[in-house]
Parts: C-alpha cells; sequence; structure tokens
C-alpha cells in the first residue's frame, strides 16, 4: 500500500509503485478529469500538482508521489489561484473542444501560485508543453491574464 494526499484526504493504493500516477488517480480513485494524451509527457493535459508543482502523470510513478499532496483538476479550484483560473477560463470561453483544459487549468494555477503577475515570457514559459490541438492559445493567455487581474488580451 502506498500512502498519499489526494485533494486534501489521505488515500492508501494497493498498486505497484511503478504504476503512472494518471492510472492511480483515473483507475484506482475515479478521478478521472486528469486526462491520457500522449503517455510520453509531451501534451501536458496529464498534468496534476504533486506539493504545489505541476508534474506530467503520466510518466510520474506512484513511488514518487507517497507521502506527498496531489491536487488534480477536481479540486484545484479549492485554492484562490485555482478558482481565479477556472473563473477566468468561463469568462474568456478558452475550451473549444476542451480535451486538454484540464492539464492548461492546472499549469496556469501552479504559475499563478508562484508568480501572481506572470510576464507574457513567464507565461509562455509556464505553459510551454501544455498543446491545445484547437488551437486556443490567444484565450488560454487572455485568461491567465485576467486570473492575474491584469485584464484580458483578447
Amino acid at each position: 500500500m502506498t500512502s498519499l494526499t489526494v485533494n486534501g484526504k489521505a488515500t492508501q493504493v494497493a498498486a505497484p509503485e511503478d504504476t503512472p500516477l494518471l492510472w492511480v488517480l483515473r483507475d484506482h480513485l475515479g478521478l478521472t478529469g486528469t486526462k491520457f494524451g500522449c503517455g510520453m509527457a509531451l501534451c501536458g493535459a496529464c498534468t496534476v500538482h504533486l506539493d504545489g508543482a505541476p508534474v506530467r502523470a503520466c510518466q510520474t510513478p506512484l513511488s514518487a508521489a507517497a507521502g506527498k499532496k496531489v491536487t488534480t483538476i477536481e479540486a484545484v479550484g479549492a485554492s484562490r489561484a485555482g478558482k481565479a483560473v477556472q473563473a477566468a477560463w468561463m469568462k474568456i470561453g478558452v475550451a473549444q473542444c476542451g480535451y486538454c483544459q484540464s492539464g492548461q487549468i492546472m499549469s496556469a494555477t501552479a504559475l499563478l501560485q508562484t508568480n501572481p503577475k506572470p510576464s507574457d515570457a513567464d507565461i509562455d514559459a509556464a505553459m510551454s508543453g501544455n498543446i491545445c490541438r484547437c488551437g486556443t492559445y490567444t484565450r488560454i493567455r487572455s485568461a491567465i491574464k485576467s486570473a492575474a487581474g491584469m485584464g484580458d488580451a483578447a
């Protein structure tokens, strides 16, 4: 059994230590908001927070999460930054197909938790590796700026 805290709840998971965190969240804990994209940590759809830092759950083994705090899209709105990002996503209308958006929101929230007034370069760096096939990058940037209280660029 591996112990970790998921969305504020102490949890025990019976899975091999090399099981990707993505599959622990989805298959063992029923938290399906975290999406499978590429399986190679290249697209960002599976982004979650591990002790506050964004990680790709598809390539993070359960052993790396042992004893740590995992936050998924299901609970990101409990934080001030997460709530602001989710509200801005709705206000700006970021999502098109929506598949990548949980990963986008998790990366944007992690950015604003560490840098409440990011520059365009900061946003680009933090969101690098989060791929949106629909091309909503302009709306994503606008939503991040809106969530930061910097207005939106749209």
